[in-house]
């Protein structure tokens, strides 16, 4: 059996951190826009009709990545994340009970870099200001083989 997906998208917030009691895990969450990939027409259609052209997916990051996310992820940043649908269920105040479905992902990218229209990460990407983020190495132009 298979559980896998793939998604490229804007973060529509910053992330949250927190940490489970007990453990002291950090765990983070945050949502993509995802676009829908539509026509040109259809969109132009959707929007017309106030309908959303991307899905808003709900992204879990857990232990030293749900850290790098929060540290280093603002709204608008465009990432990759590869991970698992969970699905689940809880009951709200008023006993009612809710479906929730989210991605816990394995794995997220930074596509995107600096600032982002006027939004800074708090660090200079070109320089050696670069942050110390675990398996993430800059790499200078020079070495590369191509």
């Amino acid at each position: 059996m298979m559980n896998n997906v793939v998604l490229i998208g804007r973060l529509t917030r910053d992330p949250e951190l927190r940490y489970i009691p007990n453990s002291g895990t950090p765990v983070s969450t945050f949502t993509l826009a995802v676009d829908k990939q539509l026509s040109r027409d259809k969109k132009q259609e959707m929007e017309a009709r106030n309908q959303p052209t991307a899905d808003f997916i709900r992204i879990v990051v857990w232990g030293k990545m749900a850290e790098t996310c929060a540290n280093y992820l603002v709204k608008g940043r465009l990432v990759g994340v590869q991970g698992r649908i969970q699905t689940g269920s809880y009951d709200d105040k008023d006993g009612k009970r809710v479906y929730t479905t989210d991605i816990v992902a394995n794995n997220v990218e930074f596509l995107e870099w600096g600032d982002n229209n006027n939004r800074s990460s708090g660090f200079d990407s070109s320089g050696s200001d670069f942050p110390d983020i675990e398996g993430f190495h800059p790499i200078d132009n020079d070495d590369i083989p191509f």
